[in-house]
């Protein structure tokens, strides 16, 4: 897809697409309404958005006003966001998952003057902390019988439901027309759309400033190099669109004009993914996982010759892609057997994504090496990404034409991406889309940015947003990595480094990757800064657990964090020391402890993206992990 000109604020997307590409009736969005999947055409979805922004203009909203949103993804999301987008206020978007304290944070750091809230568990969490936020004038829910929540709480905000909202800005919008039209026609590109704000792995969150301009250059140079987005596509959502990487498809999306499916829940995702049978998926490494995870469990338990015919098939799938990835054309043999592969085994596992994916996008975090080969065995490309959520947040994406696993892919065009030395600060190298070349490899260090990506900055903290943009305006992604043919490789993050006793330098995600490729480890976290050897909290797989050692319920809601039974710690030991052979001797853990549960956002472990909270989990442990150096458990 060209680049397409004059369109550089979001509220120009959804326009030009119902102007230039579908008409009023075509399907723009489709969710679940009990059992039937319902479709929303852009005619229905824009009478929303105009009504809302009708209703907002009314009450006395402005330009540059930030309106909040605490709501699960569904077309109410988008009709309250491209509804505030197009008369100039700022989407300020909540996690679901965040605590009442973090949520009392970012309405009172943003000044937020409305926020709309998508259920009653989410609603209840608002009243709790509403009167604590004075410049708070309006709480919407989104579903009927609300009051029973809120009437008898005397709180210094309205409270008017989302129906009613919409009911009342239908009656407003001819009388407000010409000022919503003139308000979207008076956004300067330079103008701030969204605050998101950082998940706080290392203290208080900070809002994100993104601009019309980051967004929509972000988009439109993102599909020049991915151009495989068309308007006969259809997305299946489910990341949450408080985050910039959801948020960025959503917007690709509307761009393009393809179909955005609402997943129900990522319990039911598996089903809305055959229901729905999207083309296009875009998720998290952990997802991934699981599926490889599952295909595995399925293909290697099915027993005689099903299961030596899954084998082969993989074998077979890893010679094929091997060559295609060469450049080279499969002999006649290779692509027989390719084909029987295909109609066996590969079909089959296809068809639990509902048999139309033209590929799939990895974002959040760094997919392993061999999860991706796996889906490139089957047929299934995987487009790995990286950004943050202060470069918008892409800054280079993997073409489908040049997959190299283990690698997020060419840097976008329109910005410059450089390794510079953590110590002396030297730039070893600058790139750009230009000057992409498959053999170029260069040094490790951090990886820092300049561009159209760039965020303006951190809301109401210039100090801070003068610690990572420096005065020739690189952004410092503390990130680590380098060029590998080519293509963006990432390390690790610069925060996250251990540096053991000795003074060896140790990246955490490549090693705990590599634990992770066993089937019995969930989830994994390494220690060992400053300490003379590694150790871990590893967490099974419950499945895998309860399957293998016949567990109830019971065992997983045992009081006690750390599991002390023997047996199951010597069959997670025997996988440690399996995965280990593949790591210098000063990456390997050496002992370990079994958490019996998951790191949680509940908790406040980890952020909804998945990232462990480094120092929150030292802290909390910290008595567990001090026993590990003390040669309670150990790994022979």
């Amino acid at each position: 897809m060209s680049k397409a000109s004059n369109l550089s604020t979001v509220p120009s997307f959804i326009r030009n697409t119902v102007a230039n590409i579908h008409p009023l009736n075509h399907t723009f969005l489709i969710h679940k309404v009990k059992d039937t999947w319902v479709e929303i055409s852009y005619g229905e979805a824009l009478e929303k958005i105009d009504a809302i922004s009708a209703w907002l203009l009314n009450l006395g909203i402005q330009k540059g006003d930030r309106l909040s949103l605490i709501i699960e993804n569904g077309p109410n999301y988008v009709y309250y966001d491209q509804a505030l987008q197009q008369i100039g206020a700022i989407n300020t978007s909540i996690y679901p998952t965040l605590t009442e304290s973090e949520m009392e944070y970012i309405l009172n750091d943003s000044g937020a003057k409305t926020i709309i809230a998508g259920t009653p568990f989410l609603f209840r969490k608002v009243l709790k902390i509403a009167n604590n936020c004075p410049e708070l004038i309006r709480i919407i829910p989104a579903f009927e019988d609300f009051e029973k929540f809120s009437d008898k709480i005397a709180l210094n905000a309205g409270v008017v439901g989302l129906n009613q909202v919409i009911s009342e800005g239908l009656s407003l919008v001819e009388q407000y027309r010409p000022a919503i039209n003139a308000a979207r026609e008076a956004i300067l590109a330079t103008d701030i759309s969204c605050l998101i704000y950082t998940s706080g792995t290392t203290g208080i969150p900070k809002g994100v400033m993104l601009t019309h301009y980051n967004l929509t250059e972000n988009v439109t140079n993102s599909l020049i190099q991915i151009p495989y987005v068309e308007k006969t596509d259809r997305f299946l959502s489910f990341l949450p669109l408080s985050h910039v990487f959801e948020r960025t498809i959503y917007h690709i999306a509307i761009y393009t004009g393809s179909q955005i499916a609402f997943a129900q829940s990522l319990e039911l995702l598996a089903k809305n993914m055959e229901e729905m049978q999207p083309t296009i998926l875009c998720c998290v490494p952990r997802l991934l996982e699981r599926i490889h995870d599952k295909a595995i469990k399925n293909g290697m338990s099915a027993g005689g010759i099903k299961t030596k015919i899954f084998s082969w098939a993989l074998e077979i799938g890893k010679k094929y892609r091997i060559v295609q990835e060469a450049g080279k054309t499969p002999n006649i043999i290779l692509s027989t057997e390719q084909k029987i592969a295909e109609k066996l085994v590969f079909s089959k596992i296809k068809a639990k994504t509902g048999g139309r994916l033209k590929f799939m996008v990895s974002g959040g975090g760094a997919l392993p090496k061999n999860i991706g080969e796996f889906f490139g065995d089957l047929g299934i490309t995987i487009l790995e990404g990286f950004g943050l959520t202060e470069t918008s947040p892409v800054m280079a994406v993997t073409e489908r034409h040049r997959v190299i696993y283990g690698t997020v892919g060419r840097i976008i065009p329109g910005i410059e991406v450089a390794i510079q030395n953590i110590d002396t600060k030297e730039i070893y190298t600058i790139q750009t889309h230009d000057t992409f070349k498959e053999d170029l490899l260069s040094e490790e260090g951090e990886i820092i940015v300049r561009g159209h990506c760039v965020m303006k900055g951190y809301w109401n903290k210039p100090e801070e947003t003068a610690t990572v943009i420096d005065a020739d305006n690189w952004f410092h992604t503390g990130d680590i990595g380098r060029f590998f043919r080519g293509n963006l490789q990432i390390t690790d993050r610069l925060k996250n480094m251990l540096v053991n006793a000795y003074g060896k330098n140790i990246y955490p995600t490549p090693v705990e990757n590599t634990y992770l490729k066993s089937p019995k480890i969930e989830q994994i976290f390494l220690v060992g800064d400053k300490r003379e050897y590694i150790t871990a909290i590893v967490i099974p797989g419950k499945e895998t657990l309860q399957e293998t050692f016949g567990l109830k319920n019971e065992f997983f809601e045992n009081p006690d964090i750390f599991v002390d039974d023997k047996e199951i710690i010597e069959w997670i030991g025997q996988d440690i020391r399996k995965y280990s052979n593949e790591l210098a001797k000063f990456e390997r853990i050496k002992a370990f402890k079994v958490k019996r549960n998951p790191f949680s956002m509940e908790e406040g472990e980890i952020t909804p993206t998945m990232k462990a909270k480094r120092k929150v989990i030292e802290k909390k442990y910290a008595a567990d992990i001090d026993a590990m150096y003390l040669g309670e458990v150990e790994v022979d």
